[in-house]
């Protein structure tokens, strides 16, 4: 019984470890010029929805709210103006590194 109850008591701690690691939160991107048509993209382990002049990712890994996944993102929608999270947001030196390589805009 004991060993039970240490079994489901182990398997509840990993449960709550694995969720917070794994579901931070919501980010958010501006763009400096909307996408042509709604598209998805994964940057940084999360899934941005990109609609008009906005990507949102419902349910981000903290791992995604990085200068890296910005560029990540930049690569394949275009320039970021903004880039945040519940808690944090990308400074301006960051946003310059998220832009080093983004996409171009057709003209």
């Amino acid at each position: 019984m004991k060993l039970r109850s240490l079994a489901a008591v182990a398997a509840l701690a990993t449960l709550t470890f694995a969720g917070s690691a794994f579901a931070d939160g919501r980010i958010s991107a501006a763009l400096d010029a909307p996408v042509a048509a709604k598209t998805k993209v994964v940057a940084g382990g999360a899934v941005f929805v990109c609609e008009g002049a906005e990507c949102v990712s419902a349910q981000a890994p903290s791992r995604a709210l990085t200068a890296a996944a910005c560029k990540a993102l930049a690569k394949e929608v275009g320039r970021v103006s903004a880039f945040a999270g519940e808690a944090k947001s990308l400074d301006a030196d960051d946003l310059t590194r998220c832009n080093a390589s983004a996409k171009v805009a057709a003209k």
